[in-house]
């Protein structure tokens, strides 16, 4: 494979990215004579396209089979194509420490598919990603850094060498992921400045975020991250809106069009979405009046006749 340019960092041999929008997260592709890892899988609507991108990889760099997948937190944008990858390639999965509780006995209560409104094929795992620790991934070493906030048990990796950071949805170019342990009860606004004051801390030439382009930029999108962070945190309502906006958003990615009777019985179904309306003391009439017509207002979607239709 030829290696890839990046604003004024070469990336090294070995490390090849997937690029894959929103609806699926980013995947690395990470590849030595004796080891072939990918880090996160995309969702489970675009499995066959995990697939189908890995054997392409593999034929381009010359080796036979996936050793195994690292996946950075569970949500399903990160880990929707893991069982499809351990059908395909027999590769062992790798999910960090604290959710193997969770997985091994698929805890729907514990796990964020459902809280979520999303969809994951079931899998197994085979090992445990243990902050503090590292792993062998393609040709380097990779430390494993605790990353909480957007989800409390995510992780990042860190290659020291070439100061590379998969900073999954920790840290983008311009944010992180949404907060989401808020949206339940739990702490997420101090965790997230203290993974933003981790990622300072650390010489970073590269960050590989889990949506969007790879940049250089460190400091930049640091300084967006902590404004938005102040934004978000200084007033829980705010969070609150906007975690729904962006759940209505990227379910309506997968659907593309759906009637509104149907995107109300979801909205109503989805435990994440009526923590949010508990919040906003909204009724029910009134989160489902609001909340398609939020993401109309932002100019992401439309309602036409009875239908809301995804904008790009």
């Amino acid at each position: 494979m030829t290696a890839r340019q990046i604003g004024s960092f070469l990336l090294p041999p070995g490390i090849d990215i997937f690029e894959r929008g929103w609806l699926s997260a980013n995947n690395i592709f990470l590849y030595s004579d004796d080891d072939i890892s990918l880090v996160d899988t995309g969702y489970c609507a675009h499995q066959q396209l995990t697939v189908d991108l890995v054997v392409n990889a593999l034929k381009q760099s010359g080796s036979l089979d996936l050793n195994k997948v690292v996946n950075t937190h569970l949500h399903s944008d990160h880990c929707g194509g893991n069982a499809a990858l351990a059908k395909q390639f027999d590769c062992e999965i790798w999910i960090p420490k604290a959710e193997a509780i969770a997985v091994q006995h698929w805890d729907e209560e514990l796990l964020s598919f459902q809280q979520l409104g999303q969809e994951c094929p079931r899998f197994t795992h085979q090992g445990l990603l243990v902050p503090d620790e590292e792993i062998r991934l393609g040709r380097y070493q990779w430390q494993i850094l605790s990353a909480p906030g957007h989800d409390n048990h995510s992780i990042m990796l860190y290659q020291e060498q070439h100061q590379i950071l998969i900073s999954a949805d920790a840290l983008w170019e311009d944010g992180f992921g949404v907060i989401f342990p808020e949206l339940w009860g739990e702490g997420g606004f101090e965790e997230v400045a203290q993974t933003l004051e981790l990622i300072e801390k650390l010489p970073v030439a590269l960050v590989i975020p889990g949506h969007g382009k790879p940049f250089t930029d460190v400091k930049k999108s640091l300084d967006i991250a902590k404004s938005r962070l102040d934004y978000l945190s200084s007033d829980a309502d705010r969070n609150a809106r906007h975690g729904a906006k962006v759940l209505l958003k990227y379910k309506l990615l997968e659907w593309r069009s759906r009637e509104m009777k149907e995107v109300y019985q979801w909205m109503g179904v989805t435990p994440a979405l009526e923590n949010i309306r508990e919040q906003l003391n909204m009724t029910i009439e009134d989160f489902q009046l609001w909340l398609p017509q939020a993401l109309v207002k932002s100019k992401v979607a439309v309602i036409e006749g009875d239908s809301l239709i995804n904008l790009d």
